[in-house]
C-alpha cells in the first residue's frame, strides 16, 4: 500500500480561532507545528489517511486546507457561498406558481401528455396531498394534471384553469382536462381529471386518467364524471401543439389509406387493426369489444366488421367480416349506416331480444369490460350505489355482484333468480 499523500498546513501560531485557543490553553509549551498545527490541519491528515486506506471518502468531503469548519466565507474567497435548504421535493410547496400571462408555457403534444399520465398509472402512484413523487409533482389530482401537462410547478384546482382555455364537449381530445373547482370546499369538493378519448359512439363514456385514492388509475367513466355532472368544465392546455392524440381510444388518426387485405385476419398484429376497431366502435360496435380495440386481430374484430357490413345491407362474401376497400372507405369518411343498437354478429352471445344486453359471459369473475362499468353506473342511478366504495369500474367484482343481487331481490326474486349475475330480464328492468 502506498503512503497517503497530503499537504501539511502550518498556520500562524497566533490564530485566535476557538480551536487554536483551546489547544494553546491545554498545551502552552507545544508549538503548533509539532502536532500538525491548526486543529483543522490535523483533520486533513486524518481524513487523507483514512481516504487512502478505505477509498470511500470523496475528495469534496475533506476540509479545504487551512479552513476551519466555522470559518465564514468572504467575497472573492474561493467558490461563492451556496446555502442549502433541508431535503425537499423537486417542486415543493415553497415554489411560487408561474403566472401564465407573463411566463412562457412549456409546449407539449397530446401524445406526451397521455404517455406521462400512463407512467403514474403503471406505477400506481399513491394518492397524497402532501407527498411528492420522484418526478417532483404532488401526488394529488391537480399535481397529476400539472405533471401530465408538464407545468413548471404544482398547481391546484383553483389555478389550473389559467393554463388552459375553455372548450366544448364536442371539441374534447385526449390530453384535455375536465375541471371541477369548488371554492366553498376546495380540498374535499374539487377534482380534476384528464380526458383520454371517447369509448363509445354516443360520447357518453370516455377513458379517464386521474389521481384519486388509493392510487392513479385509468378506467371508463361516464361523461363528465360520476358525480357533480353539471360542475365539470372541459379545458385545453394552452401549450399543446399539433400531434397524435396518443391514447388507445383516440388512436392514430393519421391512418386513413386502406393498407390492403393482408393486414387483417387471423395472425394480424398491427396499427391498422387498432384503427379499424376504433372506427367500428365509433359506428356502434362497442358492445363487440370486451376490452377496447387493439392491434391483435381477433373474433371481436371480425364480428364487428361483419355487423357493420350487414348494416349496409351487404350479404354473402360482401359481409364476410374482413374489411375490404369499400368497408374501409365508409369507416374513414364516416359515410354509410351505423350498426344498430343491440345488433349481434353470428356466433355472438345472444341478447335474448333485450337491447344492449351483451350476454352472461361479460359478467363473471375476471371480466374486464365497458359493460361492467355501464351496469354499475345504472345500479348507482337506481339507488344501489352503497356497495361501491370507489364507484363502478370495468373490473367485475363482489361489489357488482352484491349490487345486482340487491336489485334482483328488490324485484321480489329469490334463490337462483337473485344470484347477483345479470341476465336479460335483470338488464331489461335495470335499463327500463
Amino acid at each position: 500500500m502506498t503512503d497517503p499523500v497530503f499537504e501539511e498546513v502550518d498556520p500562524a501560531s497566533d490564530c485566535d480561532c476557538p480551536g487554536c485557543v483551546h489547544w494553546r490553553r491545554l498545551s502552552p509549551r507545544l508549538s503548533p507545528g509539532r502536532l500538525g498545527g491548526h486543529p483543522a490541519a490535523r483533520g486533513v491528515v486524518v481524513l487523507a489517511a483514512a481516504s487512502a486506506v478505505l477509498g470511500a471518502v470523496h475528495p469534496a468531503a475533506a476540509l479545504a486546507p487551512g479552513h476551519s469548519p466555522h470559518r465564514e466565507a468572504v467575497p472573492g474567497d474561493g467558490e461563492p457561498a451556496t446555502p442549502q435548504g433541508a431535503k425537499a421535493p423537486l417542486h415543493g410547496p415553497a415554489g411560487k406558481p408561474v403566472d401564465p400571462t407573463t411566463a412562457p408555457l412549456p409546449t407539449t403534444t397530446r401524445t406526451e401528455i397521455i404517455n406521462r399520465a400512463k407512467i403514474w398509472v403503471a406505477a400506481q402512484v399513491p394518492y397524497s396531498m402532501t407527498s411528492y413523487w420522484s418526478d417532483g409533482y404532488r401526488q394529488d389530482c391537480s399535481g397529476y394534471v400539472s405533471m401530465a401537462w408538464g407545468l413548471p410547478n404544482n398547481e391546484w384546482t383553483g389555478s389550473l384553469d389559467s393554463f388552459g382555455v375553455k372548450i366544448k364537449k364536442e371539441e374534447l381530445q385526449p390530453g384535455d382536462m375536465l375541471l371541477y373547482h369548488n371554492p366553498d370546499n376546495p380540498e374535499s369538493g374539487s377534482h380534476v381529471v384528464l380526458f383520454g378519448g371517447w369509448t363509445d359512439h354516443t360520447h357518453t363514456y370516455y377513458t379517464v386518467y386521474e389521481q384519486t385514492p388509493p392510487h392513479a388509475r385509468r378506467q371508463t367513466t361516464p361523461y363528465p364524471y360520476w358525480s357533480h355532472a353539471d360542475k365539470y368544465v372541459p379545458y385545453r392546455y394552452k401549450g399543446v401543439t399539433a400531434g397524435t392524440a396518443g391514447s388507445e381510444a383516440a388512436g392514430d388518426k393519421t391512418v386513413t389509406a386502406y393498407p390492403g387485405v393482408a393486414y387483417f385476419g387471423p395472425g394480424a398484429d398491427n396499427k391498422y387493426v387498432t384503427r379499424l376497431g376504433e372506427m367500428l366502435i365509433a359506428r356502434g360496435a362497442g358492445s363487440f369489444y370486451a376490452q377496447g380495440a387493439g392491434p391483435v386481430w381477433g373474433e371481436a374484430d371480425r364480428r364487428a366488421t361483419q355487423a357493420f357490413q350487414q348494416a349496409q345491407g351487404w350479404t354473402g362474401a360482401d359481409a364476410d367480416g374482413l374489411p375490404g376497400p369499400r368497408t374501409w372507405d365508409l369507416l374513414v369518411t364516416g359515410k354509410g349506416k351505423d350498426i344498430a343498437p343491440g345488433a349481434a354478429g353470428p356466433g355472438r352471445p345472444g341478447s335474448h331480444g333485450v337491447p344492449g344486453y351483451p350476454g352472461r359471459n361479460f359478467f363473471r369473475p375476471g371480466a374486464h369490460n365497458d359493460h361492467v362499468t355501464r351496469l354499475g353506473v345504472q345500479l348507482v342511478k337506481k339507488g344501489f350505489g352503497r356497495f361501491y366504495a370507489l364507484g363502478p369500474g370495468p373490473h367485475w367484482g363482489e361489489a357488482d355482484r352484491r349490487a345486482v343481487e340487491a336489485f334482483q331481490r328488490a324485484q321480489g326474486w329469490r334463490g337462483g333468480a337473485a344470484d347477483g349475475y345479470p341476465g336479460p330480464e335483470t338488464w331489461r328492468r335495470l335499463f327500463a
